[in-house]
This record gives C-alpha cells, structure tokens and sequence, in this order.
C-alpha cells in the first residue's frame, strides 16, 4: 500500500508509547504498525513523542463582528502554534448564531481563513431549528448566565421546550451554568467583587436545576468548583475546566487581566476544583478562549469586559504539568484529545486507522516560559507570561505540517469539521 506521508516515532496509541510507524493517505490514517512500507514522504521524529493533534472546545474568535479582538485566522494560528489542531468557536459573536441562516453566513464568512480544523456552534433560543441546525454544528450552546453577548436563555419552560428539540438530533448541549437570577450588577473595583456578584451558589443553582435532564448529552463549562463537578457526574454530563479556574484566585489576582465569567473564585474553592481535576474527575480542558484588546482589559475594573486568552497556552501549560509529573500524559491526551472528539462525534483524537490524520509532537525536555510577545492572538496580553510550558515542536491538520521545528510554516489548510469538503 502506498501512503502520501508515513510519520515515525515514539507515539502515543492505545494508550501506550511505543515506536509505531502511521501511514497517512488523503489526510486520514491510514495504518499505524512497528513497521510500513512506501510513501511518498516521510517524517522521522527523533526526540518527543507524537500525540494525537489536541482539540479545543470552547474557543471564542470574535470573528464577524468583534475581530479588532481576534479572528479565524489569528485564533486558528494561535491555536495550532499551542498544539491544537481542531477548535470549536462559540456562537456569540456579531450577529449570534441563532438560526440556520446565520450559521451558513459565518460559515462562508470563516472558510478560507483558518490554520485548523473547526466547527461553529449554535445558540440555543426559543424555537431554535434543532434538527435543521444539527447536522451542520458540533453542538449547541446555551447561555444561563449573562456574559458577552445577548443571547441569554435562564427560563425554565422555555430550556425545557428546546431541550427536547435537540435531544432528538442526537447533539450535545453545552451550558453556561450560571442561575442569572443569583447574578448581581453591583458596581465591582476588583476580582472580589466580581466574586461577590456571580457567586458559587449560581454556578451549583445551575447544575441543580439541570438535574431534570440527567443521562441527557450535556457538557458544562467551565467548571469553577468541585461541588458541580461532583453533581454533573452523577448526571453523566461531560465538564470542562480552564487554567485559569485552576491556577487563579481571586484575593490574589484582582486586576481586570483576571475578570471572567463565571469569575475566579478563593483560593479554598480553587484548591477543591484541583484536587477533583487531579483526581481525574474532569472530562476535558477547555481554554474558553476570550480575547479583549489590551486597552479594553485597561478600562476601570467595572467597565472592562469579561475574557481571558488561552487557546495558544493551555495545552502547552498542561504538558508542563506533564512534564512535572502532575499529571500522566494519559490524563492529558484523554482529557485534550480523546474525550472532546468522541463528545463532540469527531474521528479526531487517537492515532487510529480512521480519525483524521491531527498529530502534534511535545517533547518535555524543551521547556520555555510563556513570552507574550511571541503569541499569535491579536489580543497582546496574557495572564500566564512567565510561565513555564512546553511547547509543540510539529503540529500536522490532516497530514498538513504546520508546525516544524517549533516554527510555523504552513498554510490556510483548516476545514470545517461539520461541513461538506
């Protein structure tokens, strides 16, 4: 059989590292043995080891309608540059996605434009054309919390209509799990204060009164506490967490550079969150990519927008923690590429005969810290500078080479996941 490329290396499939040879043809994989013969191409990968490409659920690009923030192109190229190969971009932007005609729009609008692969979510309203939209998103987003944008969706009657709508399609529902109705807009100087206004009880209120939809494809993101981490497993709903959840608290990071929602919480809430994380009882990362210009994020605490930067980070951030021992690289490329492919009906995500030929090789001995200067978001800041992190030394989309020797070389090759190629 002969193949378009054959990558060799340390890879890790099947949930072990070992030498493996992956023949790719057509962009797929199209075997993966100690040993394969042809191909027009090949990659010998000496140190590190070959990953499946990561995924990234939860991204916000801006793009139509805010992209002096970001759009497909510097989100995608940020992306790929943190070893993602695949983003799914959240439907508030300018106009919202909110009927099937407005996704065809913003899907014309985007193609052409980015690094990686993608799919657009859709929001859910009242009405919303469910099995219209379906075969053409990854899932549907729905916002119970007030948060950038206007499409907020907290009455119960209403939830419950157009859930039913879409548990028929088979998709998955992602929540903003805040209980708008426990959010105050009390005037805030600092990330205490933004605290005080949407506090824990929202966030678990949420999950609580989503209990009627148990067994139901539901992912929660974001999580900032243990307690709904806890209660959405019980109702076999999939979780998110982001780095800045995790690593941040609010008394000791309380400039607008960490205002986001839901907000940081204390450090005693923080610590839970990252026991359950460690512990293993989170599904995926999600970097919840929010970019602001610097000079919004410099406004008065009260005026500035809510949104932190992470797709380029976070992945890079959780392969330091690999490299730590924090956590096994099992852990992260279950949580990173496996468990967001199969939540989301993607074959992406393994080194398997089948999926998508994403690749992305880390090699933990290189280490680096975080150098805003050297990401790709037009938003020019980032909580995490100075971090360590390690960084993606190849990065393939389909068999693509867009990221070789830690340098970007490649071209505008990513598709729609969720469209007709």
């Amino acid at each position: 059989m002969s193949f378009d490329l054959v990558v060799s290396g340390r890879a890790f499939v099947k949930g072990e590292i070992k030498y493996s040879e992956i023949g790719i043809t057509d962009g797929k994989i199209a075997s993966v043995k100690s040993s394969v013969k042809g191909g027009e191409k090949r990659i010998d990968v000496p140190g590190g080891v070959i990953l499946p490409g990561f995924i990234d659920p939860h991204v916000h690009f801006r793009d139509p309608g805010m992209t002096e923030k970001e759009d497909f192109s510097s989100g995608t190229l940020s992306a790929v540059h943190g070893g993602v190969t695949c983003v799914l971009d959240m439907p508030n932007t300018l106009p919202p996605v909110t009927d099937v005609s407005m996704l065809l729009d913003k899907k014309d609008h985007v193609k052409g434009k980015a690094y990686a692969d993608y799919g657009l979510f859709a929001a859910v309203t009242p009405g919303c054309s469910a099995g219209m939209l379906a075969p053409l998103v990854p899932g549907f987003k729905l916002f119970m919390g007030s948060t950038t944008g206007k499409i907020l969706l907290n009455d119960d009657a209403e939830i419950i209509s157009t859930f039913r709508d879409i548990a028929l399609t088979g998709k998955r529902i992602s929540v903003h799990a805040e209980d708008d109705r426990m959010i105050s807009k009390e005037k805030e100087n600092n990330c205490r204060d933004h605290l005080r206004n949407r506090p824990v009880e929202a966030e678990i209120n949420a999950l609580r009164r989503l209990s009627r939809f148990k067994g139901m494809k539901i992912n929660i993101c974001h999580n900032t506490n243990a307690e709904s981490v806890a209660l959405a497993g019980e109702l076999g709903f999939t979780t998110e967490v982001t780095m800045h959840h995790l690593f941040f608290e609010a008394d000791k990071f309380s400039s607008s550079e960490y205002k986001v929602n839901p907000p940081i919480r204390n450090s005693a809430v923080r610590d839970k969150l990252y026991r359950s994380f460690i512990n293993g009882k989170i599904s995926m990362f999600g970097s919840d990519h929010a970019p602001h210009t610097l000079s919004d994020k410099s406004k008065d605490f009260d005026e500035a927008p809510s949104g932190i930067p992470g797709v380029e980070t976070t992945i890079p951030m959780v392969m330091n923690m690999v490299r730590n021992n924090t956590i096994t690289l099992k852990q992260a490329v279950s949580m990173g590429s496996e468990t967001p492919a199969a939540a989301f009906g993607m074959r992406k995500g393994r080194i398997e005969e089948g999926c998508d030929a994403d690749l992305s090789v880390f090699d933990t001995r290189n280490f680096a810290k975080i150098n805003v200067r050297k990401l790709h978001s037009k938003a020019g800041h980032s909580p995490y500078e100075g971090w360590e992190a390690v960084f993606p030394d190849i990065v393939m989309v389909r068999g693509e080479v867009q990221i070789e020797g830690g340098e970007f070389c490649g071209e505008k090759v990513g598709k729609d996941a969720y469209g007709k190629h």
